[in-house]
C-alpha cells in the first residue's frame, strides 16, 4: 500500500514495546504502600499508553486536575525509574521486523511522549535500539504528540522527505500526529489502545494485528 518508504517511525510503548509490566509495578507499589490491595497487571494494561495520568488514574481515580496529582506522578516516576526494565520486553515479531527494514536499507526511528528521562535509559538498555536513526522524546521539542512536529524532527534527523516516511502507533494521537505530518499510518492493534476500542474512528491507512504484518505493505520501488 505504501509506496517509495524511506523511513519508517514507531510510537515506544504498546507498540515495540510492552513495559505494561514496569508501570504497572510502578504505581501499584504506590497502592500498597498506601495499604491498599494490590491489582493485577490487567487492571493497568489497557491504560499504559496514557502514562502517569492514565496509570494514577486506573489506580486512585485521581485525575491531573487533583490537588495531590503531581506529587503522585513524582512518586510514580521514582518507582518507575527503579523499575521500568525489569519486565519490559520488545513484543513478538519486533526484533525481526526491525531486522528486515534495516536489512532493506530503510531507517526507522521512535517517536514517543515518554519523557527523555526514561525513554534515553530504557532504550539504552535495550539492544533493539542500536539501529535507531532517530529517537525523539515528548519534551524533545516544545510540543509533544499529537501535534505532528516530533515526527517532522524525527525525518529531520533521518534526512527524509516526511511524505516518504511510515508511522506506526498503538493511540489516536498517534494516528493524528501522523496525519498532521502528511506520512503513512498504521494503527497497531496489538498495543494498548486506551479506553478506545472503536479504532476505525482514528482515520488510519491501515491496521496491523502484529508487527510483522506492516511488511506487506511496504512495497518501495
Amino acid at each position: 500500500m505504501f509506496k517509495n518508504v524511506e523511513a519508517v517511525l514507531f510510537d515506544l510503548d504498546g507498540t515495540l514495546i510492552d513495559s505494561a509490566p514496569d508501570l504497572g509495578a510502578a504505581v501499584d507499589k504506590m497502592r500498597m504502600d498506601r495499604g491498599l490491595p494490590s491489582f493485577p497487571l490487567e487492571h493497568y494494561r489497557h491504560m499504559a499508553g496514557a502514562g502517569a495520568r492514565g496509570m494514577i488514574g486506573i489506580a486512585f481515580g485521581v485525575t491531573p486536575e487533583h490537588a495531590d496529582f503531581d506529587a503522585m506522578k513524582e512518586e510514580f516516576f521514582v518507582n518507575y525509574e527503579n523499575c521500568m526494565t525489569e519486565r519490559t520486553r520488545i513484543f513478538e515479531g519486533v526484533g525481526d521486523m526491525i531486522a528486515t527494514l534495516v536489512a532493506q536499507g530503510l531507517h526507522w526511528g521512535v517517536v514517543t511522549n515518554k519523557s527523555s528521562r526514561f525513554t534515553d535509559p530504557l532504550t539504552s538498555a535495550m539492544p533493539l535500539f542500536s539501529t535507531a536513526g532517530a529517537i525523539v522524546s515528548g519534551n524533545t521539542m516544545p510540543h509533544a504528540k499529537p501535534h505532528p512536529e516530533p515526527l517532522f524532527e524525527a525525518a529531520r534527523r533521518l534526512s527524509v522527505d516526511p511524505a516518504r516516511c511510515v508511522y506506526v502507533g498503538d493511540d489516536e494521537r498517534d494516528i493524528v500526529a501522523g496525519l498532521a505530518a502528511g506520512m503513512g499510518t498504521v494503527a497497531a492493534t496489538y498495543g494498548y489502545l486506551g479506553q478506545q476500542t472503536d479504532i476505525s474512528r482514528w482515520n488510519a491507512h491501515l491496521h496491523i494485528d502484529s508487527p510483522m504484518d506492516l511488511l506487506k505493505f511496504l512495497n518501495n520501488a
